[in-house]
């Protein structure tokens, strides 16, 4: 091959090819023209042409990064690569996926368009030296890459992200490829069809289904589906246009099976398969900005063009060096002349208007408009008892009626945490206008009985830039975990501020006593334990009502982090006032109470509840001339050492700690005992730095019970107990 130029981004490219057929003709100049976003005419030969192009230039690239580390996933995103093609070739870049293994395909697409030198990545050798390695191109999606929306890495948690873009901007297309592998993984399709049936004017999002008869190890479950079949599973769950490409239609090499690869086909039917895929892309794309929910299915053999093919083309391993004989041979099948390397760059940097680093939703801050004053409610210290969830519901509702993107979601349970004031405030969104029950077309409050389409929804609102509440009880919030979990870890390395995802988890394991074990599950703390050390994870326990408000209050005030705010919805004594709350969120915890005698035990409690038998342990070592320091633990995290946590790693950095004279003054004593109703390892930052006698009460395990004090007694959580233990560890 010769040729004049070899364009510098370019370099890294180890293999360069002849001018495919047709060159002359349909590539003499780039099909989206000079000022233009996209091709002017999908079923132009052109067009179709540069598409397949496009195609080739995303597979050697997915195959050239990996190789350099003999490590990645090719196979999968190789199946796709020509209708991601076609989408940029269309203008449309604001792509998501629920694959974390096609990670290295969409860096190729965003090299092409130039989005990477944004982090200083501007040829293919600088890709490859920066593919899986720390502060470059991570070996999962993740909220770090210039570009790309949003993270993927577990399975089954695109499409929300995409059903968010959707929600926050009519008018632009998010499409959102779907694994055959990962269909079937929690919730997408149920997921969709909530959303759909809570927002039916919002269908410009766009599932692609990548259809190629295999998951990671084996065949996919829906690799028996018939074509028909398949059509049909789409339809029935709602989708009103369904349209399919299957690249067996246009295979003229008798490939065996029901799954093929267009890449092994004759030149003609490479170009007749591509158009295919422009032309269905084009039509699939302008239905569901037409308001039609729409799938887009392309059916095509797995790992298509690549190294191998079907499930052992997913991933390379150690052995698979870019000298091997299998890597290098496929690389020269794909390899570009330099001309249409030049070409393909050309378009992709057009595409859309620009780089897709300049042009998608998630590189601007979403302009939110200003809450203005909140109604805030100091009650009296020692006052009436008063419900927690139903102090921060008045604070929610006025939040939402001041911002109209604002979203609460709730597994239909808002009512039953005590906080119908939500409900009343903002109305549950519901095609059925009915005011018995607070609900709406318009509403606000979004209630899927999942927790993961609850804390999908949330999660992505908040990482594309607007405020949202995700609500659940403690004991099922495990089911939505994981997605706010990938949202928050994005949020620590995202390069753009935006609203912090908090949640409120109501009816801990201590109210549920009578809903016996099921209800009972507060594990789920140590999930959020383990997470505070990552930086920006916030867990909070308000003690009572002012303390709710108050957490609330800073929460809405914060950006990149994951907040949890875990309360009663039970009536519960007011013990603090606004300005110890708001010292407690600096310092980590506040001093309830304070009585002097010979020995000191501190009790550090978490929760609100937990305090009753505390205050009665408090009151009978008094009368036996012990001193006792009542300590509710508000922010854990606050009370780690700054060498505990990675807060300096985070993109909006927190490095407020609780400093060693502070931390004596509310710990320290002759003995240390927390207390609490959930999971013991809230307390670590407590127990790691105290230096005296010391011991923990905490959940063991749920049972069937008439009350919160019978339940904390099964669990050892009596006054008794604890004033017994205070007394062994002074002695």
């Amino acid at each position: 091959m010769t040729t004049t130029t070899i364009s510098a981004f370019c370099e890294g490219i180890q293999y360069f090819g002849e001018l495919l057929p047709g060159f002359e003709m349909y590539g003499k100049e780039a099909a989206i023209a000079p000022g233009q976003k996209a091709v002017s005419n999908p079923s132009d030969t052109a067009a179709a042409f540069q598409t397949l192009l496009g195609a080739d230039a995303l597979r050697y690239l997915t195959l050239q990064i990996t190789g350099s580390k003999a490590s990645g996933h090719p196979g999968g995103f190789a199946s796709i690569a020509e209708a991601i093609a076609a989408l940029v070739m269309l203008g449309h870049k604001n792509i998501l996926t629920e694959v974390g293994h096609h990670a290295p395909g969409f860096y190729s697409n965003v090299f092409l368009d130039r989005s990477l030198e944004d982090m200083g990545i501007s040829t293919v050798q600088e890709m490859r030296d920066r593919y899986r390695e720390m502060h470059g191109l991570l070996g999962h999606l993740s909220g770090y890459i210039p570009g790309l929306l949003g993270p993927a890495g577990p399975l089954g948690q695109g499409q929300h992200f995409a059903m968010t873009g959707a929600l926050l901007h009519p008018g632009i297309l998010f499409p959102v490829t779907i694994g055959d592998g990962g269909l079937g993984e929690p919730y997408i399709m149920s997921s969709i069809a909530h959303f759909h049936t809570a927002y039916p004017k919002a269908t410009n999002f766009l599932p692609i289904l990548v259809w190629n008869g295999y998951s990671q190890e084996h065949h996919s479950m829906v690799s028996t589906k018939t074509n028909s079949e398949m059509i049909n599973y789409w339809r029935g769950n709602g989708f009103a246009e369904v349209i399919l490409v299957d690249a067996k239609d246009f295979d003229d090499q008798n490939q065996p099976g029901e799954y093929v690869d267009s890449t092994a086909f004759s030149f003609e039917k490479r170009l007749e398969f591509t158009k295919a895929v422009l032309e269905a892309t084009d039509k699939a794309a302008k239905a569901a900005l037409g308001g039609k929910l729409t799938v887009l299915i392309v059916k095509q053999l797995k790992g298509a063009g690549v190294h191998k093919r079907g499930a052992k083309s997913h991933n390379l391993y150690p052995g698979d060096t870019l000298d091997q004989p299998h890597i290098a041979n496929a690389l020269k099948e794909r390899a570009l002349h330099a001309d249409a390397w030049q070409l393909v760059r050309t378009n992709w940097e057009r595409a859309g208007g620009g780089p897709a680093s300049k042009t998608v939703v998630t590189e601007f801050q979403l302009p939110l408009p200003k809450l203005g004053e909140l109604p805030l409610e100091e009650y009296p210290v020692g006052g009436e008892p008063k419900v927690s969830t139903t102090a921060m519901g008045r604070i929610v509702g006025h939040v939402g009626q001041k911002d109209h993107k604002f979203l609460v979601t709730n597994a239909d349970g808002n009512e039953a945490s005590g906080i119908a004031n939500i409900n009343q405030a903002l109305k549950i969104i519901h095609p059925t206008d009915d005011p018995l029950y607070n609900q709406t077309p318009n509403g606000q409050v979004y209630e899927p009985l999942s927790e993961d389409a609850c804390a999908g929804l949330a999660a992505g609102l908040a990482l594309f830039g607007a405020r949202s509440l995700w609500c659940s009880y403690e004991s099922f919030a495990i089911n939505g975990l994981p997605i706010w979990q990938t949202v928050t870890q994005a949020m620590a390395e995202l390069r753009r501020p935006t609203p912090s995802t908090v949640t409120l988890y109501t009816a801990g394991a201590l109210e549920q006593g009578r809903n016996g074990w099921t209800h009972q599950r507060p594990e789920i703390e140590n999930y959020f334990a383990s997470m505070m050390r990552n930086g920006n994870v916030f867990p909070l326990f308000p003690p009572d009502a002012n303390s709710i408000q108050v957490c609330y209050e800073w929460a809405l005030s914060t950006k990149n982090k994951g907040i949890v705010i875990t309360a009663s919805k039970s009536p519960l004594p007011i013990r603090t006032t606004f300005e110890q709350n708001r010292q407690a969120l600096r310092d980590g915890a506040i001093l309830l109470q304070e009585v002097p005698g010979d020995k000191m035990v501190t009790f550090a409690v978490v929760g609100d509840m937990t305090l009753i038998p505390v205050f009665e342990a408090a009151a009978y070592l008094e009368t036996e001339g012990i001193g006792v320091r009542i300590v509710s633990v508000v922010s854990p995290r606050r009370l780690y050492r700054p060498s505990d946590v990675a807060w300096d790693t985070c993109s909006e950095p927190d490095g407020g700690f609780l400093d060693d004279a502070g931390f004596e003054k509310l710990f320290g004593g002759d003995a240390l005992i927390g207390v609490t109703g959930g999971a013991s390892g809230m307390l670590e930052p407590v127990m790691l730095r105290s230096t005296v006698k010391r011991d923990v009460f905490a959940w063991k395990r749920g049972e069937t019970t008439a009350s919160a004090g019978q339940l904390m007694a099964f669990n050892g959580l009596t006054a008794d107990a604890l004033t017994k233990r205070a007394i062994e560890l002074i002695h």
